[in-house]
């Protein structure tokens, strides 16, 4: 297995290590700081995207710990993003193809960063297929995509769909999505996975990490990825990234993760950035 002995999901035959480091925000000079010290600390699943601007910074950090002897480049898993502009089928492989070269490896998997209405869905499917097909991309994927986009995408895909990357935390209820992932061979992987850092101060939460003698982020972390998801904290501090990678150690017990499941709620989502043209699913 390729990713240490960290624990993974594994996705239409593809292995995805559950837990990964993000980098949505971080500007050049700290993604590449962190993206290396990241996978110097264990980290062996790396997201980035064209929107965030830091592509380069990101494969600079993994060029670094490469050449240092940290780790090789196949015990790591890279993911990054189509932009929303660049759905055209024209557009898509141009981004794909310049994606590649700003982190300077073929990207582990390609997501399609939000849906939109247009152009339509085929043909950007079609296009996505495209990318993996001219070595692009390894892998194809979604992210934002509600249970009927992402039922309706997978059924125009040739090439599996592996994963579907929205907002998931302990105050939004994702069972329907997660559910509709299983269904359909695939995962979830969750972005903003600490509640933008509002779990930190979660009586709840706070009761459960001090039985397990461990800090907040940690238990949210557990939780998320005791369920299957994989999860992609974000952090610009080296010792904040340690701490969130130290969760291999313990387990949840089923009366914990049902009290951290009870937190969600109707309010609980933080950033809501979906197309008119569409609808989240309605959890309860």
């Amino acid at each position: 297995m390729p990713y240490s002995d960290q624990p993974t999901v594994t996705a239409s035959g593809v292995e995805i290590p559950l837990l990964g480091f993000g980098t949505w925000q971080l500007e050049a000079e700290d993604a590449r700081r962190m993206v290396r010290e990241a996978l110097r600390i264990g980290y062996r699943h790396i997201d980035t995207a064209w929107i965030y601007k830091n592509e380069k910074a990101v494969g600079d950090g993994i060029a670094d710990a490469v050449a240092e002897g940290i780790v090789a480049r196949e015990e790591i898993f890279v993911t990054t993003k189509i932009w929303v502009e660049h759905f055209h089928r024209d557009a898509l492989l141009r981004q794909a193809e310049e994606s590649a070269i700003s982190l300077g490896l073929t990207p582990d998997l390609l997501l399609l960063h939000w849906p939109k209405p247009t152009p339509s869905l085929k043909e950007t499917i079609d296009a996505l297929n495209a990318a993996q097909e001219q070595g692009f991309t390894r892998h194809i994927g979604l992210s934002n995509f509600p249970s009927a986009l992402f039922r309706e995408a997978a059924a125009l895909s040739k090439a599996p769909l592996i994963t579907n990357q929205v907002e998931y935390h302990p105050y939004l209820s994702q069972k329907t999505l997660i559910e509709t992932a299983r269904e359909l061979g695939s995962s979830i992987t969750a972005w903003s996975p600490l509640a933008q850092g509002k779990i930190a101060d979660d009586a709840v939460i706070g009761d459960i990490a001090k039985a397990h003698g461990k800090t907040n982020g940690q238990v949210t972390l557990r939780w998320i990825i005791q369920q299957g998801v994989v999860a992609i904290p974000r952090t610009a501090k080296e010792s904040r990234a340690a701490e969130n990678f130290d969760i291999f150690d313990f387990e949840l017990s089923a009366d914990d993760m049902s009290r951290i499941h009870a937190l969600a709620r109707p309010d609980g989502r933080l950033g809501d950035w979906l197309d008119a043209a569409f609808q989240w699913d309605q959890d309860a």
